[in-house]
C-alpha cells in the first residue's frame, strides 16, 4: 500500500514544518514540501491531516509484557498487556522483561508474547534476565541469548539496592555486563544493561564501582527508576552529567514525577540526549498499584503542556532517545526518509488521533482500529 499524508506539521521529532509523508507498505518512503503531490492517483489511500501534528511513534524500553509483581505471593501476580494499551498510548515500539518472579514466569513466556505483539502490528524486542543471578535465559546463557535470538537485546532488568534483588557483587555484575557486551558486539546489537534500581541505601554504589573496576563502556548500562527518591535522582543527574544514559520512570508520585524531573534536568543545562523515559507499565509499584502504559504518553504530554518544555525535547526523550541508546536508530525513532512508518498523529492539545505502525494504522480518532491483512 502506498498512502500520503498530506499538509501535517511535523516534528520529527526536530520541528521542520508543514510537509507531506509518504508510506510505502512499511516505510516511510518520502517526505516532502507540503502540497507537492496535491491528489495524484498514484496513491491508494490520501489522508488530509491539516491541523495535525505527526511525530514519531512512541519506544517504550521498560515494559512487564506478561506482567509484574509476585511479592506478595500468588494474588499479587499482574496479567499481561493488551495490545490496544499500548497503540492507545502511541507506543509503536516495546522492549519486554521480566522482574522479581522469573519463576512462574519466564524467558519462554515473555518470548512468546513479544511474538504476538508482533503479530499483532507492534516492534517487540526483549531483554534476557530477571531480578536473580544467575540470569534466566532463553538459551541457557545471555550471550548465547544475543547471538542467537533476533528480539534480544540485552539483559534486564537486573536489580542492584533492592531488597527483592538477588544482591550481587561487583564481580558477577561485571562478569554479566562482560557477556552483554561480547553477545552485543558478535550480533551488532547495542548490549543494553537495563538495571533496576531500588530504594536501598547504596544507590548506583555498585554500578559506579563495576565502572571504577573495569573498561566497559559507560554507554551500554541503563539505570531506571532514577526518579524513585530525590536522593537517587541527584546522584543519577552526576551519573548524567559525567555521560551516563538515565531512564525515568512514567507515573511516579512517591519521588519525583518525570515532568517534575525533566524540568529540572532542563534548568540544569545537561545534555537532554543521554535521558529517556519508560513506564514500568504492568509492573508492580512499590507503593500498591500497577503502572500503566498510558502514564507514558500523559507525562510527556504535560512535560509540554503544564512545564513548558518544546515538544521536540518532551517526545525526544522517548523516540530518538531511545533509539540511539537501543542501537535502533535510525530505523527507529525519527520520521526520516527509509525509517519505519512508526507514526503518531495529534490534535493541537496533543491528544492521539492516529497511530500508524510499521505503515498499518491501528488508530483512528483515538479509537483502536483492526487493519486491513
Amino acid at each position: 500500500m502506498i498512502a500520503l499524508l498530506k499538509n501535517v506539521e511535523c516534528y520529527c521529532p526536530r520541528y521542520v514544518g508543514q510537509r507531506d509523508i509518504v508510506i510505502a507498505n512499511s516505510k516511510i518512503e518520502r517526505i516532502d514540501p507540503a502540497g507537492k503531490w496535491g491528489n495524484c492517483a498514484l496513491f491508494d489511500r490520501i489522508i488530509d491531516c491539516d491541523g495535525l501534528i505527526a511525530l514519531p511513534g512512541l519506544i517504550d524500553q521498560h515494559v512487564h509484557l506478561v506482567g509484574g509483581g509476585g511479592e506478595h505471593g500468588f494474588s499479587s501476580r499482574i496479567s499481561d498487556i493488551a495490545p490496544d494499551d499500548i497503540f492507545l498510548a502511541g507506543v509503536t515500539t516495546v522492549v519486554g522483561l521480566l522482574g522479581f518472579d522469573s519463576y512462574t514466569k519466564n524467558p519462554a513466556n515473555l518470548f512468546a508474547k513479544a511474538k504476538s505483539l508482533k503479530k499483532a502490528g507492534l516492534t517487540a524486542y526483549i531483554y534476557s534476565g530477571s531480578y536473580t543471578f544467575p540470569m534466566a535465559s532463553l538459551t541457557h546463557s545471555i550471550l548465547w541469548d544475543l547471538i542467537l535470538v533476533d528480539e534480544v537485546i540485552g539483559v534486564g532488568e537486573v536489580a542492584i539496592a533492592d531488597h527483592r534483588s538477588s544482591q550481587p557483587s561487583v564481580l558477577q555484575l561485571a562478569e554479566l555486563a562482560g557477556a552483554v557486551h561480547a553477545g552485543g558486539m558478535i550480533a551488532g546489537k547495542a548490549g543494553v544493561v537495563h538495571i533496576h534500581l531500588g530504594d536501598g541505601k547504596k544507590g548506583m554504589r555498585l554500578l559506579l564501582d563495576v565502572l571504577e573496576q573495569t573498561d566497559l563502556p559507560l554507554k551500554m548500562f541503563v539505570p531506571t527508576h532514577v526518579n524513585r527518591r530525590p536522593e537517587l535522582f541527584w546522584q543519577a543527574m552526576q551519573y548524567c552529567k559525567e555521560g551516563g544514559n538515565i531512564d525515568l520512570t512514567a507515573g511516579e508520585t512517591y519521588g519525583i514525577p518525570a515532568p517534575d524531573a525533566i524540568e529540572m534536568i532542563v534548568k540544569n543545562g545537561m545534555d537532554l540526549s543521554r535521558v529517556t523515559v519508560s513506564s514500568d507499565s504492568n509492573g508492580s509499584i512499590p507503593t500498591g498499584g500497577v503502572g500503566k502504559i498510558q502514564e507514558l504518553y500523559d507525562d510527556i504530554r504535560n512535560c509540554v503542556l503544564k512545564k513548558g518544555i518544546c515538544p521536540e525535547t518532551a517526545f525526544g526523550l522517548v523516540t530518538e532517545n531511545v533509539a540511539k541508546e537501543l542501537g535502533l536508530f535510525p530505523r527507529k525513532g525519527v520520521l526520516r526518509a527509509g525509517a519505519d512508518a512508526d507514526i503518531a498523529l495529534l490534535d493541537r492539545g496533543y491528544h492521539l488521533e492516529k497511530l500508524f505502525c510499521m505503515g498499518r494504522q491501528m488508530v483512528e480518532d483515538g479509537r483502536c482500529v483492526r487493519p486491513e491483512e
